[in-house]
């Protein structure tokens, strides 16, 4: 069985960015997210965050609040199989559960940490799905009251403070990366 990675954190911590790193690296990148986009896509329906949020909250009422994992659990089993894999967006604690019991011990968190302020800054300047302040704010509540975000975060087996610049963000994902090829 090969790696199977997941990224977690907060909104604006950089996940994408360390998701896009592995993919580079050889990993296969499966996308969360996608789950959403792919629902709204299939019903016609306009990528907003209004319409992520609704789609989001249908999908956890009819899988409960594992759904992308339990949606998503075929794709990755069947990658692991042949391909090291990222997960992006692992959110909730439901979530880290299901994969923990179909993955054991190959499962690894990786922690995005990053400062509230820079955190902030970056989502405002995204060119996709940027937030205000106000807007962040209550996103960062939502995702630890209504998701439980954070426990997966705190129990993550690896951290990366991301406060600096990519070199040294990509630095630190290396050095993750050949801890777990010496632990094979």
């Amino acid at each position: 069985m090969k790696k199977l990675i997941a990224i977690v954190g907060m909104s604006g911590s950089g996940k994408s960015v360390a998701s896009d790193y592995l993919e580079q690296q050889g990993f296969t990148k499966i996308y969360f997210g996608g789950v959403v986009l792919n629902e709204l896509k299939k019903k016609n329906l306009e990528i907003t965050p209004e319409n992520e949020k609704n789609m989001r909250e249908n999908l956890r009422k009819e899988y409960g609040m594992a759904a992308m994992a339990k949606i998503l659990l075929p794709e990755i089993k069947e990658s692991i199989e042949t391909n090291d894999t990222v997960l992006d967006g692992l959110y909730s604690w439901d979530e880290y559960v299901v994969l923990k019991e179909e993955f054991k011990d190959t499962l690894k968190l990786i922690a995005i940490i990053t400062d509230k302020d820079i955190r902030y800054s970056r989502v405002k300047l995204r060119k996709i799905r940027s937030l205000n302040k106000d807007e962040i704010e209550q996103r960062d509540i939502s995702e630890i009251e209504n998701l439980a975000k954070g426990g997966p975060i705190s129990i993550a087996d690896y951290y990366i403070l991301n406060n600096s610049n990519l070199e040294d963000y990509q630095k630190r994902l290396n050095e993750i990366l050949n801890i777990l090829e010496r632990e094979k």
